[in-house]
């Protein structure tokens, strides 16, 4: 009996070598993906107690220069990396197809292969002369910047074993399989062992891993989310592809904080640095059309001023229509909940439609104000003034709540020659010069000039 408890207990079940399923038994074919043949039974290795390569020690005398960061001489990359790539560590960067992490990576290697260090980009999805010509392109032909065109695990450890780089690039992550395993590359299996032995790779040859990983449907990283615990920092770079404008942030950074925000514009010549994103957005702006207003986003920590813009006309069919691009969906009902209820601005019936120039995402809840004010200028016919922000939650009673960092907004909005800023009436007092707080929607209607509508009896909190 004992010695049935012990196999038992040995016995860890059975999972699929493609998918990662597990069962209690074994079948022939995997009843998660569907694969023939590739169900393996799994054993609870025998607990070895192994002498440490290291003593412990105090924690007070451990090295703090190994968590140093070298710059790779971009500035947005490094910004959001808190100062560059650290030596042993395993960073992830995931994207969509064609939003330009190869470009990223090859212009930031280029970078740092300039300023004196030795890289190694390893392609598994192209082929060399595709990277070469791509480089050429870019600028980013360098001496110490090698290339290696591989799939194999083992042998994209014996480049950077002869390359002995300071950073290397594995292009894609999901293309590269270890022989090891049966299954397919981009497998759970496959991508699992690949980040592990890198990771090992990384910290045994201190060298900076850079893994560049696909997304899905959704934007999450595809793979298992075990790939996430694995590395140390992950990074996410997306955009539109009919903007130009590229946003890199960190989701996971074990060297740094994960509030900083990375901006590039695509261009002929690849990612050039955005030194002036609030500038850039307000670049096209008319002044004085109705139903326009800028919003003081924060990305992060990092203030940008973004146009809202929003049109309610007629409706084309027999329903009133609701579009938003760029604005939660979600937040835009609310909005004209409240401005029908609480301020009387009448959009019942009318088609309401909500944009966020510059494909940026204005999602924050301090979007609820000047999403307001610029629905209720479109629908009054009444421009606001050039000189106007606004920033603020709405409340379902018309209360207009704060939001976080207000000075910081406000100093943006000033930098750019903005003179009146809307924010709630429980903002701090030292928020600046030029701040004006509005405890209601109905007084932040009046604060921005726009008419009285006929607030319903009641409807005032």
């Amino acid at each position: 009996m004992a010695r049935n408890g012990q196999a038992a207990a040995a016995r860890l079940g059975f999972r699929c070598a493609a998918c990662g399923a597990t069962s209690v038994r074994w079948t022939g074919r995997c009843s998660g993906c569907g694969a023939w043949n590739q169900v393996e039974e799994q054993r609870a290795p025998r607990l070895v107690a192994a002498s440490p390569v290291g003593g412990a020690r105090r924690i007070t005398e451990v090295p703090a220069d190994r968590s140093r960061a070298r710059p790779t001489g971009l500035a947005e990359l490094d910004r959001v990396l808190a100062g560059g790539l650290v030596a042993g560590s395993v960073t992830l960067v995931g994207g969509e197809p064609g939003v330009g992490k190869s470009t990223l990576l090859l212009q930031a290697l280029a970078s740092l292969v300039a300023r004196g260090g030795r890289a190694l980009y390893v392609t598994a999805e192209e082929a060399a002369h595709q990277v070469q010509a791509r480089a050429a392109r870019l600028g980013c032909l360098r001496p110490e910047l090698w290339l290696a065109a591989e799939t194999s695990l083992d042998a994209v450890v014996g480049h950077v074993l002869a390359v002995r780089p300071d950073v290397v690039v594995v292009d894609s992550v999901q293309a590269v399989h270890s022989s090891q395993h049966q299954a397919p590359p981009g497998a759970v299996t496959q991508v699992r062992e690949v980040a592990h032995r890198l990771a090992e790779v990384a910290r045994e040859e201190n060298v900076a891993v850079v893994l560049v990983g696909h997304v899905t449907k959704d934007g999450s990283l595809a793979g298992p989310r075990q790939l996430e615990h694995l590395v140390d920092t992950v990074l996410a770079f997306d955009g539109d592809r009919h903007h130009a404008l590229r946003r890199l942030r960190a989701v996971k950074h074990r060297y740094g904080p994960t509030h900083e925000l990375g901006l590039f514009e695509m261009g002929e010549d690849g990612l050039v640095t955005v030194d002036d994103p609030s500038g850039l957005f307000l670049a096209d702006r008319l002044v004085g059309v109705p139903g326009s207003v800028v919003l003081p986003l924060l990305e992060g920590r990092r203030p940008l001023l973004v146009e809202l813009q929003a049109l309610v006309s007629p409706p084309v069919s027999s329903s009133a229509r609701r579009s938003a691009e760029g604005i939660d969906g979600g937040r835009l009902a609310l909005v004209l909940a409240v401005l029908e209820q609480r301020a009387g601005v009448q959009v019942a019936g009318r088609d309401v439609l909500g944009v966020a120039v510059g494909g940026v995402r204005a999602s924050e809840p301090a979007a609820d104000l000047p999403l307001a004010l610029a629905v209720a200028s479109a629908a009054l016919d009444v421009a606001l003034p050039p000189g106007l922000v606004a920033c603020g939650e709405l409340g379902l009673g018309g209360e207009v709540r704060i939001v976080a960092d207000l000075g910081r907004r406000a100093a943006e909005a000033r930098r750019l020659g903005f003179d009146r800023v809307l924010v709630p009436a429980s903002a701090p007092a030292d928020v600046g010069a030029g701040v004006v707080g509005v405890r209601t929607l109905t007084e932040a209607l009046a604060a921005a000039g726009l008419p009285a509508a006929n607030v319903p009896k009641g409807s005032r909190p």
